[in-house]
């Protein structure tokens, strides 16, 4: 329980953030302010036969891969979407990874899509899925160096839906 707060009253998930970051050092959180509203669109195909691109930033790596390091880190780890859920870890220093560690489904949604591609749910999962690493302090390392390269990397799958899971 965070301090301060009943066991079952809502997260003040901004102050919350901010003292996350104040104590890890960084100066005071400011947050990304966007004027144009964001670019979704709906799908051109049915969800039952789309395919569908995970990206997620729950820090998500492969056993074998680079682990996250825990400051500005704005690379990318391609996950196959048939990797044995076994050899996935986490490495993230902005939430508690415990439930992540046991099952990483919570933040990295493979089986749930697996399940939905076996119901007619959806159409497929790409052969991959990326993660990274959220909580990234800079919003210009962000929008510079993260997002043209997931950009890049989705376009190689060419997804009809991208399902992006946040931490």
């Amino acid at each position: 329980m965070i301090e301060g707060r009943s066991e079952h009253a809502p997260a003040d998930y901004v102050a919350e953030t901010q003292r996350l970051y104040a104590s890890l050092g960084y100066d005071d959180y400011r947050w990304a302010e966007r004027t144009e509203p964001p670019a979704f669109v709906r799908p051109e195909v049915d969800l039952a036969d789309a395919r569908v691109c995970l990206i997620g930033s729950g820090g998500v790596y492969q056993s074998g891969q680079v682990a996250f390091h825990t400051k500005d880190d704005t690379s990318v780890r391609i996950i196959r979407s048939d990797v044995d859920r076994d050899l996935l870890r986490t490495a993230h220093f902005a939430y508690d990874q415990t439930d992540a560690r046991s099952d990483i489904n919570c933040v990295f949604p493979l089986d749930p899509l697996a399940e939905l591609a076996a119901a007619g749910e959806i159409g497929a999962i790409c052969d991959e899925a990326y993660a990274f690493m959220g909580g990234i302090y800079s919003t210009r390392r962000v929008e510079e160096i993260l997002t043209p390269r997931l950009v890049e990397l989705v376009d190689q799958q060419a997804p009809d839906v991208i399902l992006l899971v946040p931490v």
